[in-house]
C-alpha cells in the first residue's frame, strides 16, 4: 500500500483506529507535559465548531428533503409524539438508575464537607448565576426563534428543527410549484454533506487535542481525588449502555455490542471530544444506511439532542445526591422523587450549551432549596471526565432513538440492518440525499 493510499484510509474507512491513537497520545502528552497539553486546548474546541457550524444546515436539508420524499404530513406529527414518548421513558429510567447507585454505595458520604466554608468562584458563579435565572419552562419558549435565520446564527437544534417542519409543510403545499425548492435544498444538503466529509477527516486531531487539554488541565490528582465518584459514575455508565440499551436493541431485533462496533467512529469521537453533538451529521448518515427510514432519522435526532440527554439524567441523579451525601444531607425517598419529577423537566433543552450539566443542576437546585447550590464546586474539577461519559450514554440513546420510532413505525428494515451489521461498518463518512426529484 501506498503512503497516500494508506493516510487516506487512516482518516476514512480506518478512523477509529486513528481516533483512538490520537486519544492515547494526547493523554500521553497531557500527563508528561501537562503546560504543553493544557495549551491544545483551541485545537479541541476548534473541531467541535467545525461540526458544529454545520449542524443547522445538516439538520435542516434532512429534514426538509426527508418529508419531501415521504410526502406525508400525517406521519410528522404521530412520528413526534412517539420519539417523545421513547425520550422520557429512557430519560425517567436514567434518572432512577443514578439515584439508585448512589443510594446504594454513597461514595459522597465520607467527605464531610460544610457549605460554610465552599464559596463559588469563576466558571462555577457563572453556571450558579444562569442556573438561578432559569425556570422549568425555558426550553418551551427557546422552542421560537428571534428570526428565520436566528435559529442557524444560534446554533439551537430545536429551533432549527422547528424552522426545517415549518419551512417543509410550506413547500409542501405548493404542490409542483415547490418541487424546484426541495431540488435546490438536496444539492445544498449534498454539498453540506461534502464539507462534513472533509471535516471529519480532522476527528483524530481533534480527539488528541481535547485528551491532551483535559489531561494537561486536570490531570491524574484531580481524577484520584474524587476516584470513587468518578468510577462509580462510569461504572454505571456502562451497565446502563449495556443492559438497558441492549433490553431496548433487542426488542428491535438487534444485538447492543454489534450497534456499538457500526457505531465505533461515533463513539471513539466522542471518548476524545466529550461533545457527543460533534457526531450529529454521521450519525444521521449512518441510520439511514442502517435502514431507518430519512423521515424519521431527520425528526427523531435533531430532537433527541436536546429531549433524549440519558446521560445528562444520570449525571443529575448523581450529582444531586453526592453533594447531599457530601453535606451529610438526608434526602428521603419523597425529597429523591420530588427532585426527579423537577429534573424531568429542567433537563430538556440543555444541548449546545456550554456546562449545561451545571447549569441545569443549579437551576434544579435553586427551584427545590433541597441542597447548597454552593455543592458544585465539590465536583467541578472532575467534570471533564464525568461529561466524556454523559456523551456516551446520551449518544446510545440517539443510536437507538431513530431505530425504536422506525420500528414502532413498521418502518424499520431490519434485513438491511442486519446485512449493514455484519459487514463491520466500514461506512463512509456522510453520504448525499437521495433524490426526491
Amino acid at each position: 500500500m501506498s503512503t497516500g493510499s494508506f493516510l487516506r484510509s487512516a482518516f476514512t474507512t480506518k478512523l477509529y483506529l486513528t481516533v483512538l491513537a490520537a486519544i492515547v497520545a494526547g493523554a500521553a502528552l497531557g500527563l508528561a507535559a501537562p503546560g504543553v497539553g493544557a495549551s491544545l486546548q483551541p485545537v479541541g474546541t476548534g473541531f467541535i465548531s467545525l461540526i458544529q457550524m454545520l449542524i443547522g444546515p445538516v439538520v435542516f436539508c434532512t429534514i426538509v428533503t426527508g418529508i419531501a420524499a415521504a410526502g406525508k404530513l400525517a406521519g410528522v406529527g404521530r412520528i413526534g409524539i412517539k420519539a417523545l414518548v421513547y425520550f422520557e421513558v429512557l430519560t425517567t429510567v436514567a434518572l432512577i438508575i443514578g439515584l439508585v447507585a448512589m443510594d446504594v454505595f454513597t461514595p459522597g458520604a465520607a467527605i464531610h464537607a460544610n457549605p460554610a466554608h465552599l464559596h463559588l468562584t469563576g466558571t462555577t458563579a457563572q453556571y450558579a448565576a444562569a442556573g438561578a435565572g432559569s425556570h422549568w419552562y425555558d426550553f418551551l419558549v427557546a422552542i421560537i426563534p428571534t428570526t428565520f435565520v436566528s435559529a442557524f446564527v444560534d446554533g439551537n437544534v430545536l429551533q432549527v428543527l422547528l424552522v426545517s417542519i415549518l419551512f417543509a409543510v410550506a413547500v409542501m403545499s405548493l404542490g409542483e410549484r415547490g418541487r424546484p425548492v426541495i431540488r435546490g435544498v438536496e444539492l445544498i444538503g449534498e454539498a453540506v454533506f461534502g464539507i462534513v466529509r472533509m471535516v471529519m477527516c480532522l476527528a483524530p486531531v481533534g480527539a488528541f487535542g481535547a485528551m491532551a487539554y483535559a489531561m494537561g488541565k486536570f490531570g491524574i490528582k484531580t481524577l484520584t481525588s474524587l476516584g470513587e465518584f468518578v468510577g462509580l459514575f462510569w461504572a454505571t455508565g456502562i451497565v446502563f449502555g449495556v443492559v438497558v440499551f441492549g433490553a431496548v436493541a433487542r426488542l428491535c431485533g438487534l444485538r447492543i455490542l454489534r450497534l456499538y462496533r457500526y457505531f465505533k467512529d461515533e463513539l471513539l469521537i466522542t471518548l476524545g471530544t466529550a461533545n457527543y453533538e460533534a457526531v450529529l451529521p454521521r450519525l444521521i448518515a449512518k441510520l439511514e444506511r442502517l435502514g431507518c427510514p430519512r423521515p424519521i432519522v431527520g425528526l427523531v435526532v435533531p430532537a433527541g439532542y436536546t429531549f433524549n440527554g440519558d446521560g445528562v439524567c444520570l449525571y443529575l441523579g448523581f450529582a444531586s445526591l453526592f453533594i447531599a451525601q457530601a453535606f451529610g444531607i438526608h434526602l428521603s425517598l419523597g425529597k429523591q422523587i420530588a427532585l426527579l419529577a423537577v429534573f424531568l423537566i429542567t433537563s430538556k433543552g440543555s444541548a449546545g450549551v456550554a456546562g449545561s450539566g451545571f447549569i441545569i443542576l443549579a437551576a434544579t437546585l435553586s427551584t427545590t432549596g433541597m441542597l447548597p447550590v454552593v455543592g458544585i464546586v465539590l465536583i467541578v474539577g472532575v467534570d471533564r471526565f464525568l461529561s466524556t461519559m454523559r456523551g456516551l450514554v446520551s449518544l446510545g440513546g440517539q443510536i437507538l432513538g431513530s431505530i425504536v420510532v422506525s420500528r414502532w413505525e413498521g418502518e424499520f428494515d431490519l434485513d438491511t440492518a442486519l446485512s449493514e451489521l455484519s459487514r463491520g461498518a466500514s461506512t463512509p463518512v456522510a453520504e448525499p440525499a437521495p433524490s426526491v426529484a
